[in-house]
């Protein structure tokens, strides 16, 4: 049960765009909460929010550093959200052999027809 609410709670922080933009710039290394706030038209205290949405999904964490407050990926953020798209390639990988399977069974019976 704790594995689905951290998956729903993924799921929820990675359904904004803009906090899939603060994810994207952190990919390519350590912010401030100022710095990741540049790009947007968003007020300061907005992008403040975003990133306590993101922290509690444990997909970024800040650390103190004077006044200043860094954050960077987690790691093991997507964990949940990895595992659960395993789970779904492999359901899908197992649905097309099944069906090669049957095309394989069906066209053998059209060779032995004709």
């Amino acid at each position: 049960m704790q594995a689905q609410r951290s998956l729903d709670v993924t799921l929820a922080a990675l359904s904004d765009p803009t906090r899939r933009a603060i994810l994207a710039r952190l990919a390519k290394g350590e912010a401030t909460v100022n710095e990741l706030a540049e790009p947007f038209t968003v007020s300061q205290p907005a992008i403040s929010r975003h990133i306590k949405v993101l922290a509690d999904a444990g997909l970024i964490v800040q650390r103190v550093d004077g006044t200043k407050r860094p954050c960077r990926l987690a790691s093991g953020g997507l964990a949940a959200l990895d595992e659960y798209l395993d789970m779904l390639r492999n359901a899908l990988e197992r649905n097309y052999q099944r069906l090669d399977q049957v095309l394989a069974k069906r066209q053998g019976r059209r060779d032995t027809q004709t």
